[in-house]
């Protein structure tokens, strides 16, 4: 199939246009590179060792949005496009619900004006709020904690009540936990522009002598350390998830966690990475961020279940990774 990856030059969605082209897919990238660099695209076409068709655009965009559903046969939509700072998103809402939810409402206006009925959406974790762990398709959302998790929660909504409306629509919601880790090749990896706000590249870049340390937001949550628990998923299993949603989608609105349903703290992590590659993390405990909750992770059986897939690589293979990309990455 033809597949339009909106954002497919950004972190998961780099890896996943790889995991498309490998599964014979072929690929169109939209991404307007407000988090991203050109030179992915070259990256992605030198791993996978084929072509992709790029175009620097702004899916919010609708004209833009028109051109390449008109240019193109699209077959299906993966939408990773947009903002995901969950503290920013607390700073400046109104730029979070604008960018994520007009682009999700222009793509799915494009894919009914153009009969495409097949749309892979990039949701998040956050949608769940202050849950109790495990969390579970089924749960009721508490998205409040933050702008960005509401984005998500509504992105979800309107693309459910497309799905209900024209039951030809198939879209399949993946709620993810936590991305880490770089392809094994070192080429392409988590590389925000400026500071990054994920606890991973983060840790990369003090490893590396580009930040002086760490900082740990909060060590007075009820887990195991009193630091913040996430479900950490390899990026490249990530991937493998939204080609086994695409290649199973059915009709309507289905939503699958994707996360290895394991625990880890900020602390557990800092450990496991200074143990995969010999080296000190220096960090310090300092006050709450604004929207966290303290213990987040899945049950994935649904898509184990449903598709067919597992998260296969371990937190050490992650840190492993992620080191090395950053060693090979030029700021």
């Amino acid at each position: 199939m033809k597949i339009l990856v909106t954002g497919g030059a950004g972190y998961i969605g780099s890896h996943t246009c790889i995991a498309l082209l490998e599964a014979g897919h072929s690929v169109i990238i939209a991404d307007n590179l407000c988090n991203s660099r050109r030179d992915t695209i070259d990256k992605i076409i030198n791993i996978a060792e084929n072509e992709v068709t790029f175009l620097e655009i702004d899916v919010t965009e609708e004209q833009a949005v028109d051109v390449i559903f008109n240019n193109y046969k699209v077959d299906g939509v993966i939408h990773f496009a947009g903002l995901k700072a969950v503290g920013e998103s607390v700073d400046i809402p109104l730029t979070y619900y604008y960018n994520n939810i007009v682009s999700t409402m222009i793509l799915a206006k494009a894919c009914q004006k153009y009969g495409v009925n097949r749309f892979v959406f990039s949701s998040s974790a956050t949608v769940y709020g202050d849950n109790i762990v495990p969390f579970v398709e089924t749960m009721d959302l508490l998205p409040t904690t933050n702008p960005y998790g509401e984005t998500k929660a509504m992105s979800e909504r309107i693309l459910t009540d497309i799905a209900n409306a024209n039951p030809e629509f198939s879209v399949a919601l993946l709620r993810y936990f936590n991305p880490v880790g770089a392809h094994e090749s070192g080429l392409i990896g988590e590389a925000p522009n400026g500071i990054p706000n994920n606890l991973m590249p983060y840790v990369t870049k003090v490893a590396k002598g580009k930040l002086e340390k760490l900082r740990v937001f909060g060590n007075d949550y009820p887990t195991v350390d009193g630091t913040g628990v996430r479900d950490y998923i390899h990026v490249l299993d990530l991937a493998e998830g939204h080609v086994a949603a695409l290649d199973n989608l059915k009709e309507g609105a289905h939503v699958y966690n994707l996360g290895t349903g394991q625990g880890t703290s900020v602390l557990e992590l800092v450990k496991a990475f200074e143990e995969a590659n010999s080296i000190k993390v220096p960090y310090e405990i300092v006050d709450r961020r604004p929207g966290d909750i303290a213990s987040c992770y899945a049950d994935a059986s649904k898509a184990k279940r449903e598709l067919g897939w597992t998260a296969k690589h371990d937190i050490i293979t992650m840190c492993r990774d992620a080191w090395s990309f950053e060693k090979n990455y030029e700021d």
